[in-house]
């Protein structure tokens, strides 16, 4: 992975993804998938309900858009950016991609398969350990999310 990627400004790209969701009536999480350069290949935001499909994540998305953009799906050497720390199912499906690196912006303790309840990336008993950066931009993500579902419990009561 190339040592010089600006991490603000994938995440910032990532953000950007996450308020298309937010604006759609999505959970607002973004994701932005870099090659070794550090160059967007992907990038796409939550779309279970528009999709009608559960598996719809935001990190699912983008990993299925880059791997037709490199026609494989093994993603070596590329780097995931995602808002909010991704949950068991797209750790699995990062890990089954071979991505090098995981950055993420908000903890997830209830659902985080990155570290936070679980932490997949560097389970040495799979056959790939993804290296996890966290907390990049955290305050502005956890804004983000945090503000989405404060916003839903309003509306409930």
């Amino acid at each position: 992975m190339e040592a010089r990627v600006d991490l603000y400004h994938l995440m910032q790209q990532a953000l950007a993804e996450a308020e298309k969701g937010l604006s759609a009536g999505e959970v607002p999480v973004g994701a932005v998938l870099a090659g070794p350069d550090g160059q967007i290949v992907a990038r796409a935001h939550n779309q279970p309900i528009t999709l009608q499909d559960p598996t719809a994540h935001a990190e699912i998305l983008v990993i299925r858009k880059a791997g037709l953009f490199f026609g494989n799906y093994r993603l070596n050497d590329t780097l995931l950016v995602v808002t909010v720390e991704p949950c068991i199912m797209c750790m699995g499906a990062a890990i089954h991609a071979r991505i090098a690196r995981l950055v993420f912006g908000s903890p997830d303790p209830k659902g985080g398969a990155a570290g936070s309840l679980y932490n997949v990336a560097s389970d040495k008993r799979l056959n790939h350990e993804i290296e996890v950066t966290p907390g990049i931009m955290e305050q502005e993500c956890r804004e983000l999310i945090e503000g989405f579902f404060r916003g839903r419990r309003e509306k409930k009561a």
